[in-house]
């Protein structure tokens, strides 16, 4: 998709600052960061968001956590707590239309984000 800035800098047609890659995922840091870490986590494929996921991703879903769970180790995270947080829809507060992860750590992030009823 050459219009989706995700798929540039999977491509290496857009700057950012990668901090991992591999030949299924991308990872990079925020040009906005919410947290003093704060990394998306992308496949190369075009995925418009995780509704359009297919049977056939588990693998690369599977391969998305591993990789989340090295880099909260890599940015010291790992012990202190981080949030992965994937948003779905417009509703859901999804701005690009690229399957994505954000991982998000180095405070405290505080607060549910969902509560009990």
């Amino acid at each position: 998709m050459e219009d989706c800035i995700f798929c540039q800098i999977a491509s290496g047609k857009a700057d950012a600052e990668v901090v991992y890659q591999d030949e299924k995922v991308v990872a990079f840091k925020d040009i906005n960061p919410s947290a003093p870490v704060h990394i998306l986590v992308i496949p190369r494929e075009h995925i418009p968001s995780l509704n359009e996921l297919e049977s056939e991703h588990r693998e690369l879903i599977g391969h998305m956590a591993l990789v989340m769970k090295d880099l909260a180790q890599q940015f010291n995270i790992s012990e202190s707590g981080y949030r992965i947080v994937n948003n779905c829809g417009s509703d859901g507060g999804q701005i690009v239309y690229h399957l994505h992860f954000h991982l998000l750590g180095g405070k405290a992030l505080g607060g549910r984000l969902v509560q009990n009823q």
